[in-house]
């Protein structure tokens, strides 16, 4: 049934009620796709932050570098040399710009709990990467309108975040029992926030969604 409020992303107001568990409710958007969490269901930021905190993500770890080469493999084969990039929340333990750096890039951290470098939103980079980060955002259309912003000509946004499927598929999956994750995209959400920042999108794999800038 239609529920009057709008989505996060596009802002429409086409949303109908998608799951239900013990915890919350979930809508899907019909003209984005977005299945997102109502914000009375969000965490405080407090703990939100305790959430992860609890991340223990060594960037020494084999196992966490092979899970983020994921991102960072194509973004890498794109990139000309000495780009300059942001890793837009990274978290307690920044790995993915050590990776980078390793390869030769500079790279700038941001993240509003453990890295809050407010001036880093007002410069321009190549690429951007968001590793395990739009699922989290309360804005996504404002924030991702921004960090594209800050994107130089044919600069690449780089995201990894788990997709939807299907609703079937929604009601046993384990990326919707994190209590901060609150935004759930698919490929049809990436195709319409593509067309409205008129970017070039590569869906890779499973959960790679680059978007770059043309204009």
């Amino acid at each position: 049934m239609p529920h009057p409020l709008h989505c996060p992303l596009c802002l429409g107001h086409d949303s109908s009620d998608y799951f239900q568990d013990k915890a919350r409710a979930y809508l899907q958007c019909g003209d984005c796709a977005l299945v997102f969490v109502p914000p009375q269901y969000h965490l405080s930021e407090a703990r939100e932050k305790a959430e992860y905190d609890l991340h223990r993500n060594d960037p020494f770890d084999s196992g966490y570098r092979n899970f983020l080469a994921r991102l960072f493999e194509p973004l890498r084969e794109r990139l000309p040399k000495a780009a300059v990039g942001l890793d837009f929340g990274c978290g307690p333990g920044p790995t993915l710009s050590l990776m980078f750096q390793e390869a030769g890039f500079s790279v700038a951290i941001y993240d509003k709990f453990y890295a809050d470098n407010p001036q880093l939103l007002g410069q321009n980079y190549d690429f951007i990467s968001a590793s395990e980060v739009v699922e989290h955002l309360r804005q996504p259309q404002l924030e991702l309108e921004r960090l594209y912003n800050l994107l130089n000509l044919n600069g690449i946004l780089g995201i990894m975040t788990k997709l939807v499927t299907d609703q079937r598929a929604f009601t046993s999956w384990h990326y919707k029992n994190d209590l901060s994750h609150i935004c759930f995209f698919s490929a049809e959400t990436f195709h319409w926030l593509a067309k409205h920042l008129q970017a070039r999108l590569e869906l890779i794999g499973k959960d790679v969604i680059l978007l770059q800038k043309l204009s």
